[in-house]
């Protein structure tokens, strides 16, 4: 009698997803807590999410205690639900992205063997979970991995209806696109209808569409996406609603403060911040008419990729995040350059490493060499060379740099060094895999070691300054720049009659107690000349800390 042998576990389906989500939750969730929350955005909504703690009231976003219209509520009721387990601090402010990123890297194994193969879909969780700003992003607090995800699922379903019109594809893109509308606003059924649209011109429009998946799709959108909006609108809250759409539409058309940047950000922001990747999907944007849902996909990723990028583009306000939407057709490009060249459809090419050896040469011995520049910060600060008041008080931070720090550039050189000599001999899959394997160990050693030194730099000291007067019965407010730390890490409360606090009533107005400022250095002598009932305690890393009591006027 024949014995019948069984796959292992680690290479059935199910033992493949175990793997990628014990890996991702290795990845993702370790040291969330260690580094303050950025400003302004991962600030922003945690500050959003602690007030609605806070007031007890779940329905409408604040900052400051008054109402925030720029953001719909989904992001900030899973962080309050983070909060209400881990209680108010950075693990739970970022928990629910490093959940995205588990539940991500899950999507694309098991879309990726649905449109091709085991192979492929791990290529493309590799290819993601590799690449720069991608992974930074999963262990990071603020709404785009929801918000891209949302979008992305939206656009596969309604994809595959497109392929095979089934409504239950049109309902499950519905509900996705429904919860980016609640996650950031209309502008995810924007990217999503453009998208469509422009992937129907491109196909001729020979789909079939049928008028009652139409109505069904239109329904449960306008549902899902607009039900917090509905509810609003049923609490008399008109003014948010107004705000809210004025918001949008100021956003698109003008430049936000502090916000501007060159025609092309975006497409700079992509080729070096989504490295590996954006090397290797070079090769992947030619015409291609094969009506096979592989090929169809890669159409639908083209067109995705290029519709969010000239979109925000075309958008005056500049902020990095914004074409963070094109990850997923990025990194489904790239994976599928490398497997076909894994199949020999496709010629590797000589520009694929010089692309890799420049880039990641570039970033690998620029970590490196950043703890020795970072031993000699204040040297550097002393010398002159830099010019800016504000940059050269930052550089005189207590950092403790020891020179180990350099291992996590040498990690990715000699993944480059490997991937070189690999491609080199032709044996490309072996090269591919030790270069993302190597970028994924670098981009944890450098959120781990790297990224709380330079937060030492960029804003520790304003931070540990609201810090301590969080348990002080005492207001505290930055002067002269835009922040939202001294809302979170000052436990800002609304004023004894429930009115919001405001810069000018702490400066000028009848204050009941202590208020404290903080003012950038260069900025600094302006603001104690013009209100001398200021009185300076003290500087530290650029920031110059200074009070006013209730009988200064």
């Amino acid at each position: 009698m024949r014995k019948t042998t069984s796959m292992p576990f680690y290479k059935t389906n199910t033992g493949i997803q175990v793997i990628i989500a014990v890996l991702a939750a290795l990845l993702f969730i370790p040291f969330l807590g260690q580094v303050h929350l950025f400003d302004w955005d991962e600030i922003n909504f945690a500050e959003s999410a602690r007030e609605m703690i806070a007031s007890g009231n779940y329905l409408t976003v604040q900052v400051n205690f008054e109402p925030f219209w720029e953001k719909p509520p989904l992001f900030i009721w899973m962080q309050v639900l983070s909060m209400k387990v881990f209680g108010i601090n950075e693990f739970a402010a970022r928990f629910p992205n490093a959940i995205c990123g588990i539940l991500t890297l899950l999507i694309l194994y098991n879309l990726g063997r649905e449109i091709y193969n085991k192979r492929f879909g791990i290529l493309w969780v590799l290819v993601y979970a590799g690449s720069l700003l991608p992974f930074f992003y999963f262990k990071s607090g603020i709404i785009d991995p929801w918000f891209n995800l949302f979008i992305f699922l939206g656009v596969y379903f309604i994809l595959r209806y497109f392929h095979n019109p089934l409504t239950k594809y049109s309902i499950l893109s519905a509900i996705a696109i429904g919860l980016s509308v609640l996650t950031k606003g209309p502008v995810g059924f924007l990217i999503f209808a453009l998208s469509g649209i422009i992937y129907l011109m491109v196909r001729k429009f020979r789909v079939t569409i049928r008028w009652k998946d139409v109505m069904i799709y239109a329904f449960v959108v306008a549902f899902v996406g607009g039900f917090w909006f509905l509810l609003q609108i049923l609490n008399g809250n008109y003014d948010i609603l107004v705000d809210f759409i004025e918001y949008q539409i100021h956003l698109f058309s003008k430049e936000g403060a502090g916000h501007g940047g060159f025609l092309l950000y975006h497409f700079v922001i992509l080729f070096i911040g989504v490295f590996p990747a954006s090397i290797f999907a070079l090769k992947s944007f030619r015409r291609n008419y094969d009506d096979s849902l592989q090929q169809q996909m890669r159409l639908m990723m083209v067109v995705l990729f290029w519709t969010v990028l000239i979109l925000f583009t075309i958008v005056n306000t500049k902020i990095i995040h914004y074409s963070s939407m094109c990850y997923f057709p990025l990194t489904y490009l790239a994976a599928y350059v490398m497997y076909r060249i894994y199949k020999g459809e496709i010629k590797a090419g000589r520009w694929i490493p010089i692309g890799i050896g420049v880039l990641g040469g570039f970033y690998a011995l620029a970590t490196a060499a950043l703890p020795w520049i970072g031993m000699y910060a204040k040297e550097i600060a002393a010398s002159g060379i830099i010019k800016d008041k504000f940059a050269q008080g930052n550089m005189q931070a207590d950092v403790v740099w020891t020179g180990w720090e350099s291992l996590t550039g040498i990690v990715l050189l000699a993944g480059v060094l490997f991937f070189l000599l690999r491609w080199h001999k032709r044996q490309q899959m072996t090269a591919i895999t030790v270069l993302l394997s190597s970028t994924t160990l670098f981009l944890l050693l450098a959120m781990t070691i790297v990224t709380p030194k330079i937060e030492g730099y960029s804003q520790r000291a304003a931070i540990e300054f609201y810090k301590s007067k969080a348990e002080k019965d005492v207001y505290v407010e930055p002067l002269g720049f835009k922040s939202y730390a001294h809302y979170f890490y000052g436990k800002r409360s609304t004023r004894d009659n429930g009115e919001s606090i405001s810069e000018g009533w702490l400066l000028k107005g009848d204050i009941d107690k202590r208020a404290w400022f903080v003012v950038k250095t260069h900025r600094a002598e302006k603001y104690l000349k013009k209100y001398p009932q200021l009185i300076k305690t003290g500087e530290k890393n650029g920031f110059v800390f200074c009070y006013r009591d209730p009988e200064n006027k």
